[in-house]
């Protein structure tokens, strides 16, 4: 059965990834291999926790440390830590466990599926880009290098390419990880109803880990919002909270719905544990930005100061945030540092995000028709991020302010801006 009826709403058919998001939105299950070895030992089964798999997969190369299965698997399993905790450091574990793999068999098509994931949580689309297509050549008939492979054209801007692969990654298997992708195709491409739709779809079709189902509630959450639902987003925000209890991305999801409905004492007190819990820069960003937003200068300022230290984390993983941190700098902080960081992520990776960036530092850096050229370039595809509007409507674009404006999910700081 062919599913082409997903992505082909016109050419409308399509991280979104928060600021200094971990991965590309799509799958949050495992990279394996087309199967596993029988040389391997017993391993953990599906019903067991992360910290329960890295335990007993941590056996099982100590037990079989000739089988790069073993190592792949155990990557795995470090990465789906890094997405429960936030806690970069387990990026380079995977790749120690992937360097013994791939040199215990540099041909492994499962190793390179798994590096190339790791290469894009590390924002490395390039190097993600390649072993996914050697993965493709080694094992044609394997599914799962299309997640890495469509990932990686999305955010080096190759939207016909990726648009193609996709379309045959949900011919070959619609399940959770091609829904995804579809869901954030669309909603670049200003599909919202069908990046709803998409997701709906990812939820019935399940994942092999709670955090993989209260990741996609967490997205449709952010869609809603977007649409302007905010009953709907809070309430897909909650569900995410009770698949996955103390969901850091889901707690944030439901702080933004009361921003958007202006309940910033209550955001920020939700916030506070969210940072607690798990302080990535996009977690201490939303904090500060709300604070600054409910007139809390002193906290905001404090609140802030802490990104450049989480960014550094970040960086000692090997974590490219080149994009992130140039947003935040040219709202925050530098706007020559700004400046530099969108340039070499445009030269990274020529993406709508990255010509975002570039527009958005350009502007704040006094050259606004340079920017107002970059902001429309980020907006060709038809996004409806409102922050992307905003970014262009300051930059001159006057088509750009009245949709940024009546988006409830536009930022008080830049509403505020545009107000003026």
């Amino acid at each position: 059965m062919t599913h082409r009826v997903l992505i082909t709403a016109a050419a409308t058919f399509a991280l979104a990834l928060g600021a200094f998001g971990l991965l590309a939105r799509g799958d949050r299950t495992e990279v394996t291999g087309p199967s596993v070895r029988a040389s391997l030992p017993s391993l953990p089964p599906p019903s067991a926790t992360t910290d329960q798999r890295i335990a007993a997969l941590q056996q099982t190369v100590r037990m079989a440390p000739q089988v790069a299965d073993g190592y792949t698997l155990l990557a795995g399993a470090y990465a789906q830590k890094v997405r429960e905790t936030g806690d970069a450091s387990f990026y380079n574990r995977a790749a120690g466990a992937l360097r013994t793999a791939l040199a215990l068999d540099p041909h492994d098509a499962a190793a390179l599926t798994q590096r190339g994931a790791l290469e894009l949580s590390r924002h490395d689309f390039r190097d993600g880009l390649r072993d996914a297509l050697a993965a493709r050549r080694l094992a044609p008939l394997v599914d799962k290098p299309f997640g890495v492979l469509v990932d990686a054209l999305v955010e080096l801007g190759r939207y016909g390419q990726a648009q193609r692969a996709l379309q045959e990654m949900v011919d070959r298997r619609p399940d959770l990880a091609a829904y995804a992708r579809v869901s954030y195709f669309r909603e670049l491409h200003g599909d919202l109803a069908g990046a709803r739709d998409a997701l709906v779809r990812a939820l019935s079709a399940g994942g092999e880990a709670a955090e993989n189902v209260a990741y996609v509630d967490t997205l449709l959450s952010h869609v809603d919002l977007l649409r302007g639902r905010l009953d709907l987003a809070a309430r897909e925000a909650r569900e995410a909270l009770a698949r996955f209890p103390g969901y850091p991305a889901a707690g944030a999801a439901l702080a933004r719905v009361q921003v958007a409905r202006g309940d910033l004492r209550g955001a920020i007190r939700r916030m506070r544990g969210v940072v607690a819990r798990l302080p990535l820069p996009e977690h201490v960003i939303l904090l500060g930005e709300t604070q600054q937003a409910a007139g809390h200068a002193r906290a905001a300022r404090r609140t802030l100061a802490l990104v450049g230290a989480e960014q550094r984390l970040l960086a000692a993983a090997g974590v490219n945030t080149d994009v992130e941190l140039s947003i935040f700098e040219a709202d925050h902080g530098s706007p020559s540092r700004a400046l530099s960081l969108a340039r070499a992520a445009w030269a990274a990776a020529p993406s709508v995000r990255s010509a975002d960036a570039l527009g958005w530092a350009l502007t704040r850096s006094g050259h606004r028709a340079q920017g107002l050229r970059w902001a429309r370039r980020a907006l060709a595809l038809g996004t409806a991020d409102p922050a992307f509007r905003a970014h262009a409507a300051l930059a001159g674009d006057r088509a750009a302010r009245a949709p940024a404006l009546r988006s409830v999910a536009l930022s008080p700081l830049l509403r505020k801006e545009l107000e003026r």
